[in-house]
């Protein structure tokens, strides 16, 4: 029997029920899959670093810290962290001895390997219990969602209430 999500929390000003859903519903599925899941050993940020870092190999603190939004001591300490697990390789840029390169190590490719290789299989059982149409409907509100999500953010009013 399926939760009555909009009783759970009462919705935001000015949100959409529908997004208040989708949120909700996205919360429910995280934690159930928290186990499956897990970046463990390194955090959900570091992960972050290690996909962005996987997708362009060499990049440089600087552009890394861009990538995130964050302020460069943040990104030195996230760096830190995975060169210490053994995850990320630092070397000094060809070009400017001033700049470090990021790599991943073979052991922090693993470990993305490791992370997408449980994430596909818990997607599958979830995506072999839908029916066909139910499946075509979530690739297309996904697509639709990516290519939204993908326009900046306008910035808005504060949608909490005293």
């Amino acid at each position: 029997m399926r939760e009555d999500l909009s009783a759970l929390h009462p919705p935001l000003p000015d949100a959409l029920p529908e997004v208040v859903q989708a949120l909700e519903l996205l919360e429910i599925a995280w934690e159930r899959g928290r186990d499956v899941l897990t970046t463990a050993p390194v955090s959900t940020a570091q992960t972050r670093v290690m996909y962005i870092i996987q997708r362009e190999p060499g990049i440089n603190l600087s552009t890394l810290r861009r990538h995130l939004s964050v302020a460069a001591p943040s990104v030195t300490r996230l760096c830190d962290r995975l060169q210490a697990a053994g995850f990320l390789r630092r070397t000094p840029c060809t070009e400017d001895r001033r700049e470090v390169q990021l790599e991943l190590t073979e052991a922090g490719s693993a470990h993305l390997r490791e992370i997408r290789r449980r994430r596909e299989h818990a997607l599958s059982q979830a995506m072999n219990r839908m029916t066909p149409e139910a499946r075509q409907a979530l690739t297309t509100g996904l697509v639709a969602f990516c290519d939204a999500a993908s326009e900046p953010f306008q910035p808005t009013r504060h949608l909490h209430t005293a």
